[in-house]
């Protein structure tokens, strides 16, 4: 088999283990399938024992007991770990698909129509929220399980579709003109951020309004990327003496951002992805070290990489992009899986990133394995 095209050939990784560990797609496939149940049995409960709903607990069970039917289900809330967790659902279920398994993809398709269900009912029996970056991630999530179900049942599905209206909606309520046009982060309508502008910006790209997409990318790249290191940094706040730029740089950033720019697909953004992987490789990356893109700990930041890794893996097998950025992220989401590879996760978040990564590998692995 030749390597020229192959994402999965990589150079530096010389040694005998991390040789099997990132380039065996069975082995990333059984921990994948591992993980997947993992978290449904450990974190995943119907809502209130209401039929036909599912939910995923914030703590692993039984660490945190089960509600009680009836129970009033307003405690803790986190809206957007919910539409991660109903995105990686879909990722399992496309998977299955590509891999001739229409049982199991119909099973998930199953499950991941029962958690947006429980996730419109938790959320007070609407879709939206005050933060456009939370109702940008469950557009993503809900516009995909929509293509799912037309492969399924060639029609869409009822709820995704209400979720889809309602969402998408707010995508274009949450932009005015300030600063020169973008999105929101928040109701509140002073901060213009990548977490809200990266997801909005693929989700236009996939729904294909061009204009709207380019818009928002061409936003965050004057607004927001980063020269000196060539990533995109986290936003503008809206103050009383004038703008004041927000200067973190998170991973997740950089995925969305990313899979937009893979979206869009103009030569101008495919060349913007190339330049981006690359500046992924070397600021995001414990390279040295030979154990793949850095992990950020804790709530919110347990999803931060493994939303990279999901768009890291559409450029791993995207044929637009040169064979060295396709093998860079490749090689950046295997290190990263075999860091999680025997992690026991008690946080949804946590888990939910561990089980995304992993299928991310299987993902690249699986397909770059069937190159010439």
């Amino acid at each position: 088999m030749s390597t020229a095209h192959d994402p999965m050939h990589d150079p530096h990784a010389d040694s005998p283990s991390a040789a099997h560990d990132i380039t065996d797609a069975e082995h990333w496939h059984r921990l994948a399938l591992s993980a997947e149940a993992d978290l449904h049995e450990r974190f995943g409960h119907r809502l209130m024992g209401i039929p036909g709903t599912w939910i995923g607990a914030l703590r692993a069970l039984p660490d945190q007991p089960l509600p009680k039917a009836g129970a009033r289900p307003w405690s803790e809330w986190h809206y957007w770990w919910q539409a991660h967790y109903l995105d990686a659902i879909i990722d399992a279920a496309f998977s299955a698909l590509q891999a001739g398994d229409r049982s199991k993809a119909r099973a998930n398709w199953k499950r991941a129509k029962q958690l947006l269900r429980g996730v419109l009912i938790r959320n007070f029996a609407c879709f939206p929220n005050y933060f456009y970056d939370d109702m940008a991630w469950l557009l993503l999530a809900a516009t995909r399980l929509n293509e799912l179900s037309l492969q399924l049942s060639a029609r869409p599905a009822l709820l995704s579709t209400l979720a889809m209206r309602a969402l998408g909606r707010q995508m274009v309520l949450g932009q005015d003109g300030k600063l020169g046009g973008g999105l929101y982060w928040s109701r509140k309508r002073d901060f213009k951020n990548t977490p809200s502008n990266g997801p909005a910006a693929l989700y236009f790209a996939r729904i294909n309004d061009v204009q709207s997409s380019k818009h928002l990318l061409d936003w965050m790249r004057h607004n927001l990327h980063d020269e000196r290191t060539g990533l995109y940094l986290d936003g503008i706040r809206l103050t009383a003496s004038g703008p004041q730029l927000e200067h973190a740089i998170y991973t997740y950033n950089q995925g969305t951002v990313l899979g937009a720019l893979l979206a869009s697909g103009s030569a101008e953004h495919l060349a913007q992805a190339r330049s981006l992987i690359e500046s992924i490789n070397v600021q995001l990356s414990n390279d040295d070290h030979g154990t793949g893109l850095r992990l950020d700990t804790g709530g919110d930041g347990d999803l931060f990489t493994g939303i990279l890794c999901r768009y890291l893996a559409l450029a791993a097998l995207d044929p637009r992009l040169p064979a060295a950025s396709q093998r860079t992220a490749a090689r950046l989401i295997c290190l990263t899986a075999a860091q999680l590879a025997d992690r026991t996760e008690t946080q949804l978040s946590a888990a939910i990133q561990r089980w995304t990564i992993l299928q991310a590998a299987q993902r690249v692995c699986r397909t770059g394995a069937q190159r010439d």
